[in-house]
């Protein structure tokens, strides 16, 4: 595992993102811890999570719980585990997604993610996303809060543009981190927000970064049929004698190194071979042509 880092925190190169263990569609208890205790043997040390990761109807911080048991139980150490928490969103009972901003409401939410978590200070804790309704100082003004008083070590902010991040770098300083932003081959909407993070020295955590990738294991044929905009991947992947991806996080860890990806899990498997993208250098053309293939789409 190669690392990276997240401010002073030195962490593999990719993490875990946790979101299927624990919303709808989610797989048992034994297979969640498992897929987890994969991934820590895999040397993975950032795990992401939030308070809202949890199925229409449950409980706020079902997938925090879940985390901090996959930690207590696992035989390994974990101390050089950093667990990374977001507050600011919440679910409907109809399953969507509901926004909440508010400065209150974020102290309320970080406080009760460090118990659930069972942690003294969350180690990064990230504004999920800016509410339309609070001005954006305001909930970074409660971040800041949390930071002064102990309950949070590192912040970060996630969903946003560059005059978000600007602004978090102004209020938030030098304990702003990361930033958390869908990217993968298929969605590059946040290319400006990566270079910006690479121009400030702050990590860009892309989610859904395997988006664009067929789930399926195909050979080229197969996969220039099943997914004509990326079948580069799949042809690079049958080079290297790997998933297209490990492929599409390899390419992605080369984009920048502020870049470290949390691609989700739901199967030890799926955990040890994203892992594995740490080790996959691709060669130049290679990357020349998996751009070629994003470029496109």
């Amino acid at each position: 595992m190669r690392y990276r880092t997240l401010g002073d925190v030195r962490v593999g190169a990719v993490g875990l993102g946790t979101m299927p263990l624990s919303v709808e569609g989610h797989p048992d208890e034994a297979r969640a811890v498992a897929t987890v205790h994969a991934a820590l043997d895999a040397g993975v040390t950032l795990l992401d999570t939030a308070d809202s990761y949890h199925p229409p109807g449950g409980r706020p911080g079902e997938g925090e719980l879940l985390v901090a048991r996959a930690l207590a139980s696992y035989g390994g150490g974990t101390d050089g585990v950093l667990v990374a928490t977001k507050g600011g969103r919440g679910r409907t009972a109809d399953g969507g997604w509901s926004v909440d901003g508010r400065p209150a409401h974020l102290r309320r939410a970080a406080e009760a993610s460090a118990r659930r978590l069972g942690v003294d200070a969350i180690g990064l804790y990230q504004l999920h996303k800016p509410d339309p309704r609070v001005p954006y100082a305001e909930s970074l003004g409660a971040v800041r809060e949390l930071l002064d008083a102990g309950t949070v070590r590192l912040a970060g902010v996630s969903n946003v543009d560059r005059e978000q991040i600007r602004l978090a770098r102004t209020v938030l300083g030098d304990r702003l981190v990361s930033v958390q932003n869908r990217y993968s081959p298929a969605v590059r909407d946040s290319e400006a927000e990566l270079r910006l993070c690479a121009e400030l020295g702050l990590a860009f955590l892309p989610w859904s970064p395997l988006g664009g990738i067929s789930r399926s294991s195909l050979d080229g044929a197969s996969a220039l049929e099943a997914d004509p905009e990326f079948g580069a991947f799949h042809r690079v992947a049958r080079t290297h004698g790997v998933s297209p991806q490990r492929v599409a996080l390899a390419w992605l860890l080369a984009r920048s190194e502020t870049v470290l990806p949390i691609p989700g899990a739901s199967r030890p498997e799926s955990a040890r071979d994203s892992a594995g993208a740490a080790e996959l250098v691709l060669a130049a053309d290679e990357l020349a042509e998996l751009e070629r293939a994003g470029a496109s789409a």
